[in-house]
């Protein structure tokens, strides 16, 4: 498996290297930016990149990203010094296939880089536990998101609830008629309907109970009918 190295401090990007060759790794480059990174890619196509999270300018993520879309079979690894949630649920969104931290044992750290020959993830310990949570969470928000489409979609017709989310995201009525083709009157009759069927007292109270049930998010609003 070839490997290439990315990451700003030439003391850590060479013991590293010291270490995976030591180790029976092929170490085929060595990068210290993301442009050095992106450069090196073309032009000795790795196996396996192990990439730094913090560089100055464009960071390890936002690299990574941009590899993954014209070599989504290179696999990248991002290395980084803090267990930081948000860098490493991003990191996995921009494709990365693993996330270990610098402090951790070089034993540990061999035996997970090692897995990924079989088709592993490697994740520093405690990480694990965290990604997991993280996708039951967003496996329950998509079985709630399911439930208000079907809670909504019982109660409103698709027209109102379209008309719903022009007004939650700030449209005025006058905004909203032009956009859907009907008249501002047509707008505030619907609006006098949507709160009567969903008993709420006012305009506000719909704006809240659509951001509550997520109406301003992707693909919450249906065709007219």
């Amino acid at each position: 498996m070839k490997v290439l190295l990315v990451d700003d401090h030439a003391l850590f990007l060479e013991g590293l290297k010291n270490l995976l060759v030591a180790n029976d790794f092929e170490v085929i480059g060595t990068a210290r930016s993301s442009l050095d990174a992106l450069s090196k890619v073309e032009l000795l196509r790795p196996d396996l990149i192990l990439m730094d999270i913090q560089m100055p300018g464009c960071n390890g993520i936002e690299t990574t990203r941009m590899i993954k879309e014209k070599y989504p079979e290179i696999k990248i690894v991002m290395l980084t010094v803090f267990q930081d949630d948000a860098n490493l649920f991003e990191a996995i969104r921009a494709g990365a296939s693993g996330y270990l931290l610098k402090g951790m044992e070089k034993e540990k750290f061999l035996e997970l880089l090692a897995g990924i020959a079989d088709g592993e993830s490697p994740l520093s310990p405690g990480l694990a536990a965290r990604v997991l949570a993280e996708f039951a969470r967003r496996e329950n928000e998509r079985v709630r998101d399911e439930a208000v489409s079907q809670e909504m979609t019982t109660v409103l017709t698709p027209r109102q609830i379209a008309i719903l989310q022009g007004v939650a995201q700030g449209l005025t009525y006058k905004e909203v008629a032009d956009a859907m083709g009907l008249s501002e009157a047509a707008i505030k009759y619907h609006m006098g309907e949507i709160t009567g069927r969903l008993q709420l007292k006012n305009r506000s109270q719909a704006v809240a109970y659509a951001m509550e049930m997520g109406l301003l998010k992707e693909g919450k609003s249906g065709k007219e009918r």
